[in-house]
């Protein structure tokens, strides 16, 4: 894909061969090969990626699972720092849905001292740039995990008028490598049948849902944003690493330099 670069090397970097501009931090599930893929598609020029795996958390209600997903984060950014990211990124959708969205991240920011961002909040804060209320989720996920969506959405001004699943996970952690399988074509019917009218965006939720070739497709029928969460966390890490003048070609509208 064609990047466009507007900023300059970062002081200190001109000596590199590879990531003058930034360095970005990024923390998978275990299962997760959609990320990494559609990220190395994407990477604008001077800018390169970095990432860690850890353990799925399916649990981000109870103390002691927020607890445990703090410890392993810290441990996975402290991995990520010594390869001197400049931010980094938590790209699991799921396990990153805790209200107030903001909560998660500033903490790992102010701990770790390092700027940290999430997929969850890094959607919301997608949405918000493009100045959209109300939207079509389309997932791969079964209806409980979709319900918790919708509940987070709300929690942050977004109203969700259609949602709708394949179902996968519903019988365990077995399913999760399934959805990085999901064709395209059936990942691009799935979506055109979630989607209403009224819908300011589409949302393509889930970082191993395989979306990117779709978004522009996308984009030109339904005639609005059409955001997934690997386009949006890549946003939000940008951000953070102060490269918002980096326009990519190639991934809808939120990174297509208008609204970035």
């Amino acid at each position: 894909m064609t990047q466009t670069v507007l900023s300059p090397s970062r002081p200190g970097r001109r000596q590199l061969s590879y990531g003058q501009l930034g360095r970005l931090g990024l923390i998978c599930p275990p299962t997760n090969t959609v990320n990494e893929a559609e990220w190395a598609q994407l990477m604008p020029a001077g800018v390169t990626f970095h990432s860690h795996r850890m353990k799925l958390h399916s649990d981000t209600t109870s103390a002691e699972g927020l607890a445990g997903l703090h410890a392993d984060l810290d441990a996975a950014i402290a991995m990520l720092k010594v390869a001197d990211v400049d931010v980094v990124a938590y790209a699991c959708t799921a396990g990153s849905m805790i209200s107030p969205a903001r909560a998660l991240p500033d903490a790992l920011t102010a701990r770790n001292g390092i700027a940290t961002v999430t997929t969850a909040a890094a959607i919301v804060s997608a949405l918000k740039a493009l100045g959209v209320t109300k939207i079509s989720v389309a997932t791969p996920y079964h209806d409980a995990l979709n319900d918790h969506e919708v509940h987070f959405l709300a929690d942050h001004g977004i109203e969700v008028l259609s949602i709708a699943g394949l179902g996968l996970g519903a019988k365990g952690p077995v399913e999760f490598p399934l959805i990085a399988q999901t064709p395209l074509d059936m990942v691009a019917a799935h979506a055109r049948a979630t989607f209403v009218e009224g819908s300011q965006a589409l949302l393509l939720s889930c970082t191993d849902f395989p979306t990117l070739p779709l978004i522009p497709v996308l984009e030109a029928e339904l005639g609005v944003p059409v955001i997934s969460s690997n386009t949006a966390t890549l946003h939000g890490a940008l951000a953070a690493a102060g490269l918002e003048g980096l326009a990519i070609a190639g991934a809808g509208r939120l990174l297509g330099g208008a609204n970035v």
